[in-house]
């Protein structure tokens, strides 16, 4: 009698875990379906809610450069915080080159956002070439060239100019310095 019980209970108990396995599986295909449902498409706007939004990103993108390049990199220059042999230099050129990082990606995506607009994007159209030259200048602020300190001020002053004259104003926004440490 022992026997044939066990042979029973062992057939139960495969067929509930052969029924779990295939429901759990179910269930993972359901929710793989669910998540491809349940995402939304993009709304309906209107081209000038799109302009609008491009302007806006554009402006906060550009201002926290601003902000960076401001606050990080010009101000301590022009007190002296780069020279040798002054107190507290290393950690003025290692907040310089992630300013001027965070102040090169920022840039970049402004100049990605002004594409949402086309008066802006054909503004922002000369000043590529001098963005991208960006992308060097945070590795000689490291090394404390005083030149790099001026390009940087100078595209920023010239991406905010721009975008001023597109009808954006660019307003400075100190980042904080967890938004510079993650760039």
């Amino acid at each position: 009698m022992p026997g044939p019980i066990r042979a029973l209970l062992a057939l139960a108990l495969c067929g509930t875990l052969v029924g779990c396995a295939s429901a759990c599986a179910r269930s993972t295909v359901t929710r793989k379906a669910a998540v491809y449902i349940a995402v939304a498409s993009p709304s309906p706007s209107t081209p000038a809610e799109r302009r609008q939004l491009a302007r806006t990103r554009f402006a906060t993108n550009a201002g926290l450069a601003a902000g960076a390049t401001d606050r990080w990199i010009v101000r301590p220059s022009k007190a002296g915080a780069f020279k040798k042999g002054r107190r507290g230099r290393t950690a003025a050129l290692v907040r310089a080159h992630l300013a001027g990082t965070y102040a090169y990606h920022r840039l970049e995506a402004a100049r990605r956002d002004s594409r949402g607009d086309p008066r802006l994007s054909k503004a922002l159209t000369p000043l590529g070439p001098g963005i991208d030259a960006l992308g060097s200048l945070p590795a000689r602020l490291r090394k404390g060239d005083a030149s790099a300190v001026k390009s940087f001020d100078d595209i920023v002053t010239k991406v905010r100019d721009t975008g001023r004259r597109a009808g954006t104003p660019v307003r400075k926004q100190n980042p904080t310095a967890r938004q510079l440490a993650a760039g």
